[in-house]
């Protein structure tokens, strides 16, 4: 998540950081994009938490040098607001030139905190790329809205995500398993120890905090807009009185937490978790595959409904290799990365692109692709639920940490 970051700047430097300093070629002509990248090195801040992420990001660097001879070097993150800090630190000191991040993996709060210091490339360039014409905004309307603000062409969409829940069959029977947030707590209840989230601000973890919230809230319509704080204790009651319900319950009675994701992952294949979840509707296929779950796991949502969102690139206005991130961003893009993103062996994140707008080959290629023992039919994933105002992850965040956190 973002600390420490202003919300109130001048209207003289939110146009100068919308504007940044151009690339020389113009992405109306993508051949002299591609030939300005030629030679470019593109410092590609990202999560490097997970390996199978590690070799994707790596197979597209590789591509990219051998077809383009552009280089990608993959800077692993922990937290995608340290790569912001960086741009903020390096707009403060006036560099608006040669900045040190190229291209960031980014959405929600992240994104929303950018757009507002206005530390990216843009506006509009997104929907200019070649691969655009590829994807489904028409049916995908979190490719042109994140967490309810308006993308503007600021970034461009790499993947899709929905909260899926996962389990082992050898453990856990599928008549036993809780099929919304106040089923969770009662199975936890009767199952103590066996549950548990990473903790805030890991962006998992805050993932199931909203949408504990989004079940419970009274008034969800106020989810689409930033907190209110004269309502705001109001308006969190239900989650936290869930959670004081629910933490004596989980793993180590809540005196400690998963790290993140691949912890929890972990965990339910050493058989200390009974239940974990994931953003990703084929992540148990894609562990399962690389064997780090045994074939026995299997996946389940909330009958209600659970989050949903699009993931994204976005070029800082100061970057200094806007073409080579362009140029990566529409790789990325393509049917060929998208297909092979897919592929739960290589990493299972679902595409953003429309299959009835692909060529023939390669809308047959996804439908051969085998999503994996594990994964949810499209049928079966249930409703999407809108992800929140950024301005709610922010302030959830804070109330967690001082109720839960560490130490307390």
């Amino acid at each position: 998540m973002v600390r420490g970051v202003g919300r109130i700047i001048g209207a003289a430097m939110l146009a100068l950081g919308l504007a940044g300093k151009a690339a020389a070629a113009d992405i109306g002509n993508w051949d002299a994009v591609v030939a300005e990248a030629k030679g470019q090195t593109v410092y590609f801040n990202a999560w490097g938490g997970s390996e199978n992420i590690n070799a994707y990001i790596r197979w597209a660097g590789d591509e990219l040098k051998s077809r383009y001879g552009v280089s990608v070097v993959h800077v692993k993150l922990d937290d995608t607001a340290k790569a912001i800090a960086t741009v903020l630190a390096e707009k403060s000191a006036g560099k608006d030139e040669g900045g040190s991040v190229d291209l960031v993996w980014i959405n929600g709060e992240n994104f929303a905190a950018m757009k507002r210091e206005a530390l990216l490339y843009g506006p509009g360039w997104a929907t200019k790329l070649p691969s655009w014409r590829y994807v489904d905004h028409e049916n995908k309307p979190t490719v042109l809205k994140d967490f309810t603000i308006p993308t503007d062409g600021l970034e461009s969409p790499w993947g899709g995500a929905k909260l899926v829940f996962f389990y082992d069959t050898g453990r856990t029977k599928a008549g036993e398993l809780p099929r919304s947030a106040a089923e969770l707590l009662k199975w936890a209840e009767a199952n103590p120890g066996r549950f548990s989230y990473p903790q805030p601000p890991d962006f998992t973890g805050s993932s199931f905090l909203k949408q504990v919230l989004t079940e419970l809230i009274h008034n969800k319509a106020k989810l689409q807009h930033p907190v209110d704080d004269a309502t705001f204790q109001a308006d969190v009651a239900p989650l936290f009185a869930y959670l004081d319900k629910l933490t004596p319950f989980l793993w180590r009675k809540g005196k400690a937490y998963p790290q993140n994701y691949p912890d929890m992952k972990q965990k339910l294949a050493d058989g200390e978790l009974d239940i974990i979840f994931a953003f990703n509707p084929a992540e148990a296929s894609s562990a399962i595959a690389n064997g780090e779950l045994p074939d026995t796991v299997r996946s389940f949502v909330f009958s209600g409904g659970t989050l949903g969102n699009t993931h994204f690139v976005a070029i800082p206005y100061n970057a200094t290799a806007k073409a080579g991130a362009l140029l990566l961003a529409d790789f990325l893009l393509s049917p060929e990365a998208q297909l092979r993103k897919q592929d739960p062996k290589v990493w299972g994140d679902p595409t953003v692109l429309s299959l009835a707008k692909l060529p023939a080959a390669d809308r047959a290629a996804f439908g051969r692709l085998d999503l994996g023992v594990a994964t949810l039919g499209p049928d079966e994933l249930g409703p999407m639920l809108d992800e929140p105002h950024p301005d709610w992850m922010t302030r959830i965040e804070a109330e967690w940490t001082r109720r839960y956190g560490a130490g307390n």
